[in-house]
C-alpha cells in the first residue's frame, strides 16, 4: 500500500490527499487487526514478528519523508522520530540477542496513535469545513492539526525511548548480577 498512498500524495491535491489518507488509514487498520488477531488467536509466527513491525516503519517512514519536500513537516521533526526508530529497534534487537524481550510501553503506543492519526491529517494535508451532529465546527487546517499531533508523538518518542533505555540497562545489570552470582557460587577448583 506504500506505493499506491505515495502517488496519490504526489498529485498534491485536496481530492489525492483525501484518497492518500485513506489509503494510510486501510494500511494501519488492516495492520492493526492483523496484529490483535494473530495474537488473539495464537498464530503468531516468525515471519510475522519480522514483517509487522517493518512494514509499520516502512509506511510511517516513507510518507512521512516524503512529506518534507512538500512542506508538510520540517526535516528535523523526521530526522529525531526516524533516529528514535533506528536507535530503540537496535536496543530492542540487541536485547532480544540476549534473551531479553523489551516490549513496548504505553508511551510507544501512545507515540504510535498520535504518529498515525497525525500523518493521516497531514496526508489529507488541507483546510476542510467540518460539522458533527450538526454543531458547525468550522474550518479545520489539517495540516496544522497534523502538525501538532506529530510533535506531541514527538514528545512521548523520546519519552519511551528513554523507557527502553531504562528497561535495557536494568536487563543488562539484572543478567550481570545472576552471572556474578552464579560464578560466586560455583565450586573453587
Amino acid at each position: 500500500m506504500i506505493p499506491v498512498c505515495l502517488v496519490l500524495l504526489d498529485r498534491d491535491s485536496p481530492r489525492s490527499g483525501f484518497w492518500s489518507g485513506l489509503v494510510f488509514t486501510l494500511a494501519a487498520l488492516t495492520d492493526f487487526f492483523d496484529g490483535y488477531l494473530a495474537r488473539k488467536l495464537g498464530v503468531v509466527s516468525v515471519l510475522g514478528k519480522l514483517i509487522d513491525p517493518l512494514a509499520d516503519k516502512l509506511i510511517v517512514m516513507a510518507t512521512l519523508v516524503w512529506m518534507v519536500p512538500m512542506g508538510r513537516i520540517p526535516e528535523w521533526t523526521v530526522i529525531v522520530l526516524l533516529a528514535r526508530e533506528f536507535s530503540v529497534t537496535a536496543l530492542r534487537s540487541v536485547a532480544a540477542s540476549e534473551g531479553v524481550i523489551i516490549s513496548a510501553g504505553h508511551e510507544g503506543k501512545t507515540k504510535t496513535a498520535l504518529q498515525m492519526i497525525g500523518i493521516i491529517a497531514l496526508l489529507v494535508g488541507y483546510p476542510y469545513h467540518f460539522s458533527y451532529l450538526g454543531i458547525d465546527l468550522g474550518i479545520v487546517d489539517c495540516m496544522r492539526v497534523g502538525r501538532v499531533l506529530i510533535y506531541l508523538s514527538l514528545v512521548f518518542s523520546l519519552a519511551s525511548a528513554a523507557q527502553y533505555v531504562g528497561l535495557f540497562a536494568e536487563a543488562v545489570q539484572a543478567k550481570v548480577a545472576k552471572r556474578l552470582k552464579a560464578e560466586s557460587q560455583a565450586p573453587s577448583p
